[in-house]
């Protein structure tokens, strides 16, 4: 839906709106705002918000810490959860003093990559996402415990699936904010649980990622319950992930499809899939952003750990739904939620941009399972591995050209030394399987 200025205005007067939160995302994907009174809602709406960038992770240095907070009116919604002194919410973009648009904001990176596929004749990347989460029981003090809250497999319903009213709910306040929800169901692990939305236009769908994150979070807190997106919480169970269905449109025509095609899939389609395919490695760090990323990307457990391509079976890492014509795309199966979604989409656009500029050929689909062949069967099928850790993933990302001009240098730089500094922590703490497998033993 669409707002300006003067039906915002009216709508917080009519509706008791008392507070306003500008929302903005910083550089791992974390949620930040900057809440307001209603009296600072025009101030606001006119971009004359400012804040304090140098306490955002991967901002500015605290000598050039003034931004403005640029409002996108159409992400307009006021939170149903709060019945007194209710809240509203937009979604900003991130604005130098200047004027000129903030080189590190996620969002305006993703705007960069849609501009560049428009002035290739591409006037709308439309992504479907699928976040997967798991709800565990809190503790009396409300802190989360590694107990589940059911025993509950795919597609189970009550009394199995005991996260069903909660699950319900998210469904009713989601579609109260505007979500049109095609899907909702117990996923294969106990505790975990899908709600599928209806694809957007890529804009809308990481912002939409990002609203259905909190929604999620906040309606599990209130049935006593946490729900976390961390990809893999228990060891021996499928872990979580973000599939991203995804195609390009030429106004009202999908590009990705071809009716002349046997499998319904355009030349742009195939060349898209090719940059998507040669760039997975590097963009990995961007998609699977963290250490306990690689710990989904594992055989065994329905999660794609193999740079490949399929129509006909869900091992590869890009799969291609039954769906055609309109609704043809590609359905890119790595990523995790922990990633920052305008980042992820904007490398997986640029990686499928760099297909069709340079032509690329699409290798042989597999339509063998992948997770039984031989590492010998891989290496003569051409089939290369993603990454096995996050440091892994970042050399693969130093390397490619194409996905550290996606991102920008200072993103590029910022991401790096961040994730830097978590692969350190991570490498140089001692973890209780070590314990367990050492301290006896030695």
């Amino acid at each position: 839906m669409s707002f300006t200025k003067e039906d915002i205005l009216k709508i917080a007067k009519e509706q008791n709106v008392r507070f306003i939160r500008l929302q903005f995302t910083d550089l791992l994907g974390t949620i930040k705002n900057v809440e307001i009174p209603v009296s600072q809602l025009e101030k606001a709406l006119d971009n004359k918000m400012m804040f304090d960038g140098s306490s955002i992770e991967g901002y500015v240095r605290i000598e050039e810490s003034d931004m403005y907070l640029y409002p996108d009116l159409d992400t307009w919604v006021i939170f149903p959860w709060v019945t007194q002194n209710r809240v509203a919410r937009l979604i900003c973009d991130i604005y130098m003093p200047d004027g000129t648009p903030f080189a590190g904001d996620p969002r305006g990176i993703l705007k960069r990559s849609l501009e560049e596929a428009e002035a290739m004749g591409y006037s709308a990347m439309n992504v479907g996402p699928e976040p997967e989460f798991f709800l565990f029981k809190t503790d009396e003090k409300g802190n989360p415990t590694m107990e589940l809250n059911d025993q509950g497999g795919y597609f189970d319903l009550a009394p199995t699936d005991l996260g069903e009213n909660c699950r319900r709910e998210i469904v009713l306040v989601l579609e109260e904010m505007g979500f049109e929800i095609e899907a909702s169901h117990h996923e294969v692990a106990p505790g975990q649980h899908e709600i599928d939305f209806k694809y957007a236009d890529a804009i809308r769908a990481a912002d939409q990622i990002q609203t259905f994150k909190l929604v999620v979070k906040t309606i599990a807190r209130q049935h006593g319950l946490h729900a976390t997106f961390m990809p893999k919480p228990l060891f021996g169970m499928n872990g979580s992930g973000m599939h991203c269905h995804q195609s390009l449109f030429r106004g009202n025509e999908n590009a990705f499809y071809d009716e002349k095609d046997k499998l319904g899939l355009s030349v742009v389609a195939r060349q898209y899939m090719a940059g998507v395919l040669k760039h997975a490695r590097a963009f990995a760090a961007i998609t699977n952003p963290t250490v306990n990323s690689y710990k989904r990307l594992v055989p065994g457990y329905e999660a794609p750990c193999y740079v490949a391509w399929s129509a006909s079976n869900r091992s590869p890492m890009i799969r291609i739904p039954a769906s055609r014509g309109l609704s043809t795309r590609i359905e890119v199966r790595n990523p995790d939620p922990t990633a920052n979604p305008y980042l992820a989409l904007a490398v997986m656009l640029k990686s499928g941009l760099d297909g069709i500029k340079n032509k690329m050929s699409l290798p042989a689909p597999t339509d063998r399972n992948i997770y039984v062949m031989t590492e010998e069967e891989r290496i003569d099928e051409g089939i290369p591995t993603l990454p096995y850790s996050l440091k892994e993933a970042l050399g693969e990302l130093l390397r490619d050209d194409v996905i550290c001009d996606a991102l920008g240098d200072h993103a590029l730089a910022h991401f790096y030394e961040l994730k830097e500094i978590e692969w350190d922590m991570y490498r140089t703490q001692i973890h209780q399987w070590e314990r367990d497998q050492y301290i006896t033993s030695y």
